[in-house]
């Protein structure tokens, strides 16, 4: 076996891979997905194992910021990973994921998430699960009649030309929220989403929305909004279907504010997605993410990285001003340290708490005292409101 790029003559055989692992795409999106994925040949984030000369394996790295804490680092974002059926359990997808993890490197992501159609596979190379995209239902009539309070939001129609704006938007308001998880994308990838024509999109000063009708009700692929009245507006916009459809579903944040804007809320009707992430570079990550401004603390961690052993090693972690950097260090000072595997570091990154990573034995050694000053450090609540 062995990794190579896929190239355009390819294509027809990763089209053939991907109807037996995900079931045939309708011929009308057929050219689309064409037009998706061929400039992410040139760039060497399709990646295909042959034996042979024949086809047997595939992953795609699209190219990401996600935010941490309200600051962007660069992702890869792992997607269109199959085996052939008569390929399956030989290895084919452990050599093909680690080969990924290192073209990931290459392109210079810092980072990694997919969401895994099995975990055992990825956990076993480092990825661990992080957060979800969770998808709420409402009843269409009940954000119709939300509104926007002061009634000054002012919404235009939105379209491809608006990919920088949505960009902006995406910026300013992760940051200001200090959002974990949630993904920004190339102006390419952009303009593209903004051209579906069966797709509804409307722009605010601090947010916009994407929907579509779906079984003759809304679904909601995107709704950001950086202040009480451009949320209300945008979600009454999406309610004003209510004379036609019942329910809108919509990926939301964990805390989104549509719960508490809603006049009535006893349950919610909410599906999770689980997402899992990897650290590709641990130091260029941890200094690239933010953490709490008022926390002014360091610590020294021994991270397991077999995958990249660059990530491997005593790290003592630095936090201040809502800054951190990794220095390596070649040996502990003195007592037992936290000691992580890579995925364990992954997931404490991602904010899972320090309780539940020793109890699932990913986190071992060090004090309590260690926990709670690592648990503080990277709180976070991560989620996606995108799937790929």
């Amino acid at each position: 076996m062995e990794i190579r790029d896929v190239t355009a003559d390819d294509l027809d055989a990763v089209l053939d891979s991907r109807k037996r692992a995900f079931g045939p795409l309708p011929a009308s999106s057929v050219e689309p997905w064409r037009a998706m994925v061929t400039p992410s040949l040139a760039e060497g984030r399709y990646l295909g194992v042959f034996d042979g000369g024949r086809l047997i394996g595939t992953s795609r790295i699209n190219s990401y910021d996600q935010w941490w804490h309200g600051r962007p680092l660069s992702m890869g974002g792992v997607a269109s990973v199959t085996v052939a059926p008569e390929e399956r359990g030989r290895g084919v997808g452990r050599f093909l994921m680690r080969g990924t993890i290192e073209r990931c490197a290459e392109l210079g992501h810092v980072a990694s998430a997919l969401y895994p159609a099995t975990t055992p596979l990825y956990r076993s190379l480092g990825w661990e699960h992080a957060g979800a995209r969770s998808r709420v239902t409402l009843p269409a009539e009940a954000l119709r009649t939300l509104g926007a309070r002061d009634g000054g939001v002012k919404l235009r129609r939105m379209g491809p030309d608006d990919a920088p704006e949505v960009r902006s938007v995406l910026e300013r308001v992760y940051a200001a929220t200090r959002a974990s998880g949630p993904l920004g994308w190339e102006e390419r990838i952009t303009r593209q989403w903004l051209s579906d024509e069966d797709d509804f999109a409307y722009l605010a000063d601090d947010g916009f929305v994407v929907y579509r009708w779906h079984d003759g009700d809304i679904d909601v692929e995107n709704l950001v909004a950086g202040s009480e009245a451009t949320a209300r507006a945008l979600w009454s916009l999406v309610g004003t279907a209510s004379s036609m459809a019942t329910t809108v579903t919509a990926a939301v944040e964990p805390d989104d504010p549509v719960l508490w804007l809603l006049r009535e809320r006893s349950y919610d009707s909410v599906k999770q997605t689980r997402w899992m992430f990897r650290l590709i570079d641990l130091a260029a990550a941890v200094g690239l993410r933010g953490y709490p401004a008022a926390i002014s603390a360091e610590t020294v961690v021994e991270v397991d990285d077999p995958q990249c052993p660059a990530n491997s090693g005593t790290w003592r972690l630095s936090i201040s001003a809502g800054a951190g950097t990794a220095t390596a260090v070649t040996a502990a000072p003195g007592g037992e340290v936290p000691r992580l595997t890579i995925g364990g570091m992954s997931a404490l990154f991602a904010g899972v708490p320090t309780s539940t990573l020793r109890r699932a034995g990913l986190l071992a050694g060090g004090t309590p005292g260690a926990d709670e000053l690592l648990g503080t450090a990277f709180a976070a609540r991560p989620y996606m409101l995108d799937y790929f």
